[in-house]
């Protein structure tokens, strides 16, 4: 066996350490993009204690999913502030963007020039401007990913920025920044960290690193979802659910996803929608479909074995099968009140269209079996 495995320079993780991070930034740089969610007030303590550390910063909001053109703005708005280095606080959004703003400082040209599938995807040449990621949600992980996910409403389509060079100088992981999340949000950002810790394990580039990071991911996950969604001022769940995303963010970024997010990131390209509560939707679904495809055409494989992993991992039954963890995950996206995809405007008339982008999306790649037409269009027909 032969694998790799890489991340951000320095992760620190814990309740409140936020407050390490001033002199730490101070350290990389006196002037710093601080980009956030599309309200900055939130990130106001941040801002003052950056101040007191003499880090002059310009903030760059950002509303929505990102886009190209979020990008190409953010760009512009480091560069006329003469940023040294980038804060992303906030949700996966502003952590992607902050990303690929620090990735473009030094490496110049447009997102178009580096993207996957629709742009030239040309390498990147440079080490990003210094980069610190903080997660103010617990389920994208994308604090220690090598990646930042674009789309681009030309195209209807949402692709990767991707680098190795792109991975974060800091990830700093604050469970008390997850406290205020309403449930709504708690539910499909939970959820999102779950597939992350499910998909990587179950991946066909699966290794010893990621296996226990998914392994512990799943455990805390299954101990603290529930609990966190009925109280979010649960501080041991809430710790839980960011160390789960974390571990998410690790391993998917070291061996890969599955056909929930293969789904997912075109359908976000389509429609309107929040990324983890379209993966929310889909993850019992696309299970299902693997497992049945596993047993169906390769019986004793290890993928199948894996999925049993999972589901005594979930139900905390030793003698718990696949399909019990289906179950068990049906039940729970159930419990949490996860809207259908036609809530988004998704209709029957678009499910040939979505399969077709999905079975080209660079997460597809990594699922433990290779779907057929009717078992992608089955899955689209479960989850709308």
């Amino acid at each position: 066996m032969r694998f790799e495995f890489a991340t951000a320079t320095k992760i620190i993780v814990g309740p409140g350490s936020l407050s390490e991070l001033p002199p730490l930034a101070a350290a990389e740089g006196k002037r710093a993009l601080v980009v956030t969610g599309s309200s900055t007030e939130r990130a106001r303590p941040l801002l003052d204690a950056l101040a007191a550390e003499q880090v002059e910063c310009a903030t760059f909001p950002v509303a929505g999913e990102p886009t190209i053109e979020t990008v190409a703005g953010g760009i512009e708005a480091a560069r006329s502030a003469g940023s040294e280095l980038v804060i992303g606080f906030g949700g996966g959004s502003a952590i992607d963007s902050g990303k690929a703003i620090a990735a473009l400082l030094t490496n110049g040209g447009s997102p178009l020039d580096y993207l996957e599938v629709i742009g030239k995807g040309k390498q990147l040449s440079e080490p990003s401007a210094p980069y610190v990621a903080v997660p103010t949600t617990a389920g994208t992980g994308a604090e220690v990913t090598r990646n930042a996910v674009l789309g681009s409403r030309e195209h209807r389509l949402k692709v990767s920025l991707r680098s190795p060079l792109m991975l974060p100088r800091l990830a700093l992981v604050d469970s008390e920044l997850t406290h205020s999340l309403p449930p709504h949000i708690t539910a499909a950002t939970g959820l999102d960290a779950l597939t992350q810790v499910l998909e990587p394990f179950v991946s066909i580039r699966a290794n010893p690193i990621s296996d226990s990071l998914c392994r512990e991911g799943l455990r805390r996950v299954a101990r603290s979802l529930r609990r966190v969604y009925a109280d979010g001022n649960d501080a041991a769940a809430r710790e839980d659910m960011a160390i789960a995303s974390l571990f998410g963010g690790l391993a998917l970024a070291n061996a890969g996803l599955g056909a929930v997010h293969g789904f997912a990131g075109p359908f976000g390209g389509m429609f309107p929608a929040p990324h983890g509560a379209v993966c929310a939707r889909l993850l019992p679904h696309v299970m299902e479909a693997n497992v049945g495809a596993l047993q169906r055409r390769s019986n004793s494989s290890n993928a199948l074995r894996r999925h049993d992993q999972v589901a005594q991992i979930l139900t905390g039954e030793l003698d718990a099968t696949a399909l019990d963890g289906v179950n068990w995950v049906r039940e729970l996206r159930d419990e949490l009140n996860v809207l259908p995809l036609t809530s988004y405007g998704f209709t029957a008339g678009d499910i040939a269209t979505l399969a077709e982008k999905a079975a080209v999306a660079s997460s597809m790649k990594g699922n433990p079996i290779d779907l057929t037409r009717e078992d992608m269009h089955g899955i689209l027909e479960q989850a709308a």
